[in-house]
């Protein structure tokens, strides 16, 4: 009803009023359709961004796993097998333009449970279907914060810093591997 006010208003009185109706439906179903397009192209923006950050979730953190569960102090602290968390309990931000991430997110383990937190860069270049590809990540630093009960009833709190241990995967390197550092006790 405000829509065909406002538009008689615009209008003038020189065409009869039968016209003046087919004028006033002509342009509101413009009216629909534009924000109909307007409406499913910021949904299908939205989803879109959505399912990028997703990739990019799923990327730092299936690369941080691979560390953390070959990481010795992490299997000391909080046993085998080790798993990620639910994705609803993680955080990802995003900046310089998708090409830097700071996530965390939970791991568990059988004798305790962990926030991971990373700081990661991106390798390669932008493509406009980026979201499609799986992307290589280099994790910067890498740090979890090990909740473990002990037998007194207390909890144990441990920080590990998983990204300056050294890869304990598969064996063929010439790299003769390190000794991995103390946890931290507080």
């Amino acid at each position: 009803m405000f829509a065909r006010r406002f538009t008689s208003f615009f209008k003038g009185s020189s065409s009869s009023s039968s016209e003046k109706a087919v004028k006033v439906g002509t342009l509101g179903s413009f009216g629909r359709k534009a924000v109909s397009f307007v409406l499913i192209t910021v949904t299908g923006g939205v989803a879109l961004s959505a399912l990028d950050d997703l990739s990019i979730y799923r990327g730092c953190s299936s690369k941080a796993m691979e560390k953390v569960i070959n990481s010795k102090a992490m299997i000391e602290a909080i046993g085998e097998p080790i798993e990620k968390g639910p994705w609803y309990n993680a955080s990802l931000a995003v900046s310089h333009q998708r090409h830097s991430v700071s996530c965390s997110f939970p791991v568990i383990g059988p004798q305790g449970t962990g926030i991971l937190h990373l700081k990661a860069v991106r390798n390669g270049e932008d493509s406009m279907f980026g979201f499609l590809q799986q992307r290589d990540w280099d994790i910067l630093i890498m740090d979890a914060l090990v909740h473990v009960p002990s037998n007194e009833g207390s909890q144990q709190t441990l920080r590990i810093n998983v990204s300056h241990m050294v890869d304990l995967s598969p064996a063929g390197t010439n790299d003769k591997p390190t000794e991995p550092q103390e946890p931290e006790k507080s």
